[in-house]
């Protein structure tokens, strides 16, 4: 995984624009300060399905990317599946970050 991406997961966490957690990212996905929503790759199923259905309703950019562990661990947090990108400069960055590493 890109070492920039995590590099900016971290800043976007101290910034305070990211949410995480179930609770924290649909609180944001129905608030409108979701811009980008990431699901970890090794996440369940239903998780997958309910935030990509949550993000298609609330017409919010979604990927499946990575494992919660390292994800969680770029935030200082654990056992995370969820994020919420909650500023457009920072979605912007991570955006590209994502798209570069998928390719």
């Amino acid at each position: 995984m890109n070492k920039k991406l995590l590099s900016m997961l971290s800043i976007c966490q101290k910034a305070g624009k990211i949410a995480s957690g179930e609770f924290a990212v649909e609180k944001a996905l129905q608030d409108g300060s979701a811009f980008y929503i990431i699901i970890a790759n090794d996440a369940s199923e239903n998780t997958k399905k309910k935030f990509e259905n949550k993000a298609f309703y609330y017409k919010t950019d979604c990927v499946i990317f990575g494992e919660k562990e390292v994800l969680s661990h770029s935030i200082g947090k654990a056992n995370r599946t969820v994020f919420a990108i909650l500023d457009e400069g920072f979605y912007n960055k991570i955006k590209l970050y994502i798209e570069s590493d998928i390719n």
